[in-house]
């Protein structure tokens, strides 16, 4: 064989050999490929789960719930779902194989958008006027608990049980003065309605009371204890596509656009930026890092839940939430 021949072999040999090394990992998402997804994306473009020896393969979800029977049943070692849910789930499937490893929404995106030309730019606005309310909606399913917090006269306003598809444009028609949504989402989408930004509210549940985490890394307990090694490199790439898009959303949104080219890249640039600055970077990150959560409010969070879910056990916030693989400290993000 000539020496480039042999060479050339060689090479194509050794880049099998990498491939093959390569661990493959599906990794459930909670919701369709929107902007708060591209920082996964980003992982995979920039190489950071190959270097970790992961060849990650991202599959989209169809709401908070969904990621969270797909890793306890093994058929996704890791995901991404609403801790809340993932502490219900854990009550009602005792010793089921998942638990929370890495926190992303530091502040969940569970709001009430008001307009403010129709009284509502403060919880107590609520009161006296119209709230329109999916009845599966992830916000309303914590609106007990802000109420509680915020001394709401609950009996003083009037609850309208309406449809995703028309919760934002009854805001937007003035026939509801606020619903019950995430910040990212109802924000955005009553603002494409024509509603002037200027006249709309975010009344984010966390910054008035609730002590609930929002969306976290969730895996699956008996695929953890063989590859730990694997699970932190695989969160060591997560966090670093996340920093990159808080470094960058518009380039991290590319990313994104290439698994999804029917989105508005303007538009989801914007929706990853709202959860950036509202969910995920927050004050507390920026103490504590990107990643673990603070015992003394998860301790508070399982007490608010209380007040809204009946447990069947008593709650121990070591099923729900290990940083056992996540580095001391935190990632950081800026």
């Amino acid at each position: 064989m000539y020496p480039r021949a042999f060479a050339l072999a060689a090479g194509l040999m050794a880049a099998a050999a990498a491939a093959q090394a390569e661990t493959a990992l599906p990794f459930a998402l909670d919701w369709k490929f929107e902007g708060p997804s591209a920082p996964y994306f980003v992982a995979i473009d920039k190489g950071y789960f190959a270097e970790a020896d992961l060849a990650v393969e991202i599959s989209a979800g169809s709401g908070s719930l969904d990621a969270i029977p797909k890793v306890a049943t093994g058929a996704f070692p890791v995901g991404f779902a609403d801790i809340n849910s993932l502490i219900k789930f854990l009550d009602q499937n005792p010793g089921a194989p998942v638990t929370g490893v890495m926190m992303v929404y530091d502040k969940p995106p569970f709001a009430i958008i008001g307009r403010k030309s129709l009284g509502v730019s403060a919880p107590k606005d609520l009161e006296g006027k119209v709230l329109g309310a999916p009845p599966p909606d992830g916000a309303w399913a914590q609106f007990p608990i802000f109420a509680a917090e915020n001394d709401l006269d609950t009996d003083a306003i009037t609850v309208e049980p309406v449809g995703f598809p028309t919760r934002e444009p009854m805001l937007a028609e003035g026939k509801v003065a606020a619903v019950t949504g995430f910040s990212f989402t109802s924000y955005l989408n009553t603002a494409r309605l024509g509603v002037d930004e200027a006249d709309i509210s975010t009344i984010l549940m966390a910054d008035y009371g609730v002590d609930l985490y929002g969306n976290a890394i969730i895996v699956n307990t008996d695929w953890a204890a063989e590859n730990g090694e694997l699970l932190k490199g695989f969160l060591a790439a997560v966090a670093a596509g996340w920093k990159d898009a808080v470094a960058d959303p518009a380039a991290a949104v590319e990313s994104l656009m290439t698994r999804n080219p029917a989105a508005d890249a303007e538009l989801e640039t914007r929706r990853l930026e709202l959860a950036l600055e509202a969910n995920v970077v927050t004050d507390w990150t920026k103490a504590n890092g990107f990643g673990p959560i603070d015992d003394a409010r998860m301790d508070s969070a399982l007490e608010q839940i209380k007040l809204t879910y009946e447990f069947q056990n008593a709650p121990d916030a070591a099923l729900y939430f290990t940083g056992e693989y996540l580095p001391e400290g935190g990632f950081p993000l800026e």
